[in-house]
């Protein structure tokens, strides 16, 4: 018994206590599935950008909830360098890029039906479409991402992602740019 205890001693010692890189960028991700204290603070920030209503506040704040929740991810690689990591993951999350390019294309062909009783274009009619319709996809995309993990003060941390790598988990990235 005393072997055992003092070989695991030993292992955590040397993986740092299990926090790989891999664990880390795990860690990361499971904050947005667990719709964690500090995404949710985050959440609301990419929602203050937006130029919503109450109502379409509360929707697009379920539809990123649910896009954090049944986010899927598989760790393929990891390279070391250093004091830099790189975890290379594979995530799947709902396609709202495609939702919205959609919505657009209808828009464009039935723009009768967001105008308002003056004959006026309604952009709060358009929008309370275009959330109905990123709430009710089921579409998913793959997307590959590389977080990049330092070494600080002898612990691993995720650097912060790059902007399209965020847009990727948000599932509204533009993938038709490539």
């Amino acid at each position: 018994m005393k072997k055992i205890l003092a070989l695991m001693l030993v292992l955590m010692m040397v993986t740092g206590c299990g926090k790989s890189p891999e664990n880390v960028v795990e860690t990361y991700l499971k904050k947005y599935k667990t719709l964690d204290s500090e995404v949710l603070v985050d959440l609301e920030d990419v929602i203050d950008k937006e130029n919503l209503s109450k109502n379409q506040e509360e929707k697009y704040r379920d539809i990123l909830k649910k896009q954090y929740k049944d986010l899927a991810y598989k760790i393929l690689e990891e390279e070391y360098d250093d004091e830099v990591s790189y975890v290379t993951v594979q995530i799947e999350v709902y396609d709202l890029y495609k939702v919205q390019n959609d919505a657009h294309l209808y828009l464009e062909n039935n723009r009768s039906l967001f105008l308002d009783e003056d004959g006026e274009y309604d952009s709060d009619k358009f929008m309370d479409y275009k959330l109905d319709k990123m709430k009710d996809t089921t579409d998913r995309i793959e997307y590959t991402i590389t977080f990049t993990v330092m070494k600080e003060d002898g612990e691993y941390v995720v650097s912060q992602p790059t902007p399209d790598d965020l847009l990727k988990i948000h599932g509204i990235y533009n993938y038709d740019l490539n």
